[in-house]
C-alpha cells in the first residue's frame, strides 16, 4: 500500500502520467454523453485551458507579465487555417497542430529575446503592442489571410480507427464537432502533464529563482536571459497550440476573434484560478466558458429580456473577479493551497510542541512555578560569567 501511494503521489512523474490517462478517459466519457452544444463548450474550455496553462507558467512561475498571448493564439490559428483551407486538404490533424506550435515558437523566440531585456510595465506594454498589431497584419495581408472576413477552417474527417473505438465504447458515431472536443481535451491533458513535470524539474526551479531574486539567481550561475526566453517560448508554444484548437472548434479564423479582449481574458483566467497553478488555469478557463451562459439563463429566468440578460453576464463576471481579488488574492486554487499549508503548519507545530508536562503527585505546583531556573537548565537565560569555567 505504501508503494502504491508513493507512485500515485502528485510529486512523482509516474503519478502525474497515470492521472493524465485517467483524465483523458473521463473527458472522453463526458464528451460522449453530452450534447453537441456542450461538446462545443468543452472544446472552448480546452483551448482556453491550454493557452492559460502556458501563460500561468510564464507569469506565475517566471514572473513575466504578458498581455499579448491572444496574438500568439492568432498565429497558431492562422497557421491551422492555411493548412486546412477545405475538406480536400488532406493534412493530418497532428501535423497541423505541430506546424502551429512550430510557427508560434519561432515568433515567440523573437519576441522572447526582446522581452528578456524588459521588466514589469515595460514588458506588459511591449506584449500589449503585439496584441494590437498582429490582428492588423491579417487585414494588411488580406489576399493571403482573408482580411476582415478571415479564413474558413475545414475539420478533417474522423479517423476510422477512432470512430470504431468510440462506437465500441459508447455505441454512437462521433461527429466532427465531438472529434474536435476529443482532440482538444487529449491535448489539454498532455499539456498539463508536460508542464507539471517541467515546473518540478531543474528548469522550473531555475525559473522560480529568476522570479524570486534575480541577483541571487545570477550569483549561483543562472543565465537570466536564457531562462526568460525559454519560459516565453514554452508559453508561446502553448498559446499557438490553443489557437490552432480554437480555429478547429470555431471553424473560422478572423481578426475579430483575436483582439485585446482575448489576451485580457487569458490574464483574467489565471488570476481567477491562481497564478502559477495549472489547476487554477483550468478552473479559470471553465469559469470563462460556462459562467456567461449560466448568468444569461438566470437573467431570462427572472424575467429579463435578451439584451438585459446579455448585459448581466459581464456584470456578474466583473463582480466575481472583484470578490476573488478581495477575498482570495492568490486566486481560488492558490488561496486553497495556502490555507492547506497553514493548516498543515499548525498541525506540525502541535506535534512538535507536544502536550504540556504533567505535575508529579505530591509536589507543590505553586513552589515549582515560583522557583527560578537553575544555571544548567536549557531554558535558563542568565549569562554565564566570564571565567566561570576556568
Amino acid at each position: 500500500m505504501a508503494a502504491i501511494k508513493q507512485v500515485l503521489a502528485p510529486s512523482h512523474a509516474t503519478g502525474r502520467l497515470l492521472l493524465g490517462v485517467v483524465g483523458i478517459a473521463v473527458a472522453v466519457a463526458v464528451i460522449s454523453m453530452v450534447g453537441e452544444f456542450r461538446a462545443t463548450q468543452l472544446a472552448s474550455m480546452a483551448y482556453l485551458g491550454v493557452a492559460a496553462a502556458g501563460l500561468t507558467l510564464l507569469t506565475g512561475l517566471n514572473g513575466q507579465l504578458s498581455l499579448g498571448h491572444g496574438a500568439l493564439m492568432a498565429i497558431g490559428a492562422y497557421t491551422a487555417a492555411l493548412l486546412l483551407p477545405d475538406a480536400d486538404a488532406g493534412t493530418p490533424l497532428p501535423v497541423v497542430l505541430l506546424a502551429a506550435v512550430a510557427v508560434t515558437v519561432l515568433v515567440g523566440a523573437v519576441v522572447g529575446v526582446a522581452a528578456a531585456r524588459l521588466h514589469g510595465p515595460y514588458l506588459a506594454g511591449a506584449t500589449l503592442a503585439l496584441a494590437v498589431a498582429v490582428p492588423g497584419l491579417a487585414i494588411y495581408f488580406g489576399d493571403t489571410l482573408g482580411g476582415e472576413q478571415g479564413l474558413s477552417v475545414s475539420v478533417p474527417d474522423v479517423p476510422v480507427w477512432l470512430a470504431d473505438a468510440i462506437f465500441f465504447l459508447t455505441g454512437t458515431d462521433p461527429s466532427r464537432g465531438r472529434y474536435v472536443s476529443y482532440v482538444a481535451w487529449v491535448v489539454l491533458v498532455i499539456v498539463l502533464v508536460v508542464l507539471a513535470n517541467l515546473a518540478r524539474s531543474r528548469t522550473g526551479r531555475r525559473w522560480r529563482a529568476v522570479r524570486d531574486d534575480e541577483i541571487a539567481a545570477q550569483l549561483v550561475g543562472i543565465d537570466l536571459g536564457r531562462n526568460r526566453v525559454l519560459a516565453f517560448v514554452v508559453s508561446a508554444a502553448c498559446a499557438g497550440l490553443g489557437g490552432a484548437l480554437m480555429a478547429l472548434a470555431v471553424r473560422l479564423t478572423a481578426p475579430s476573434g483575436f483582439t485585446l479582449t482575448l489576451s485580457l481574458t487569458l490574464v483574467a483566467a489565471i488570476v481567477l484560478g491562481g497564478l502559477g497553478t495549472l489547476t487554477g488555469a483550468v478552473i479559470g478557463a471553465a469559469l470563462l466558458t460556462f459562467l456567461p451562459q449560466v448568468v444569461t439563463q438566470f437573467g431570462g429566468g427572472i424575467g429579463l429580456d435578451d439584451v438585459q440578460s446579455a448585459q448581466l453576464a459581464p456584470f456578474v463576471y466583473g463582480l466575481v473577479m472583484v470578490l476573488v481579488v478581495l477575498l482570495a488574492p492568490a486566486g481560488l486554487v492558490g488561496s486553497l493551497l495556502r490555507w492547506r499549508m497553514r493548516r498543515a503548519g499548525r498541525r506540525t507545530s502541535a506535534v512538535l510542541d507536544g502536550p504540556p508536562p504533567s505535575v508529579p503527585s505530591g509536589s507543590d505546583s505553586s513552589d515549582s512555578s515560583d522557583s527560578e531556573p537553575s544555571d544548567d537548565s536549557p531554558t535558563s537565560t542568565q549569562p554565564t560569567p566570564r571565567g566561570a569555567h576556568s
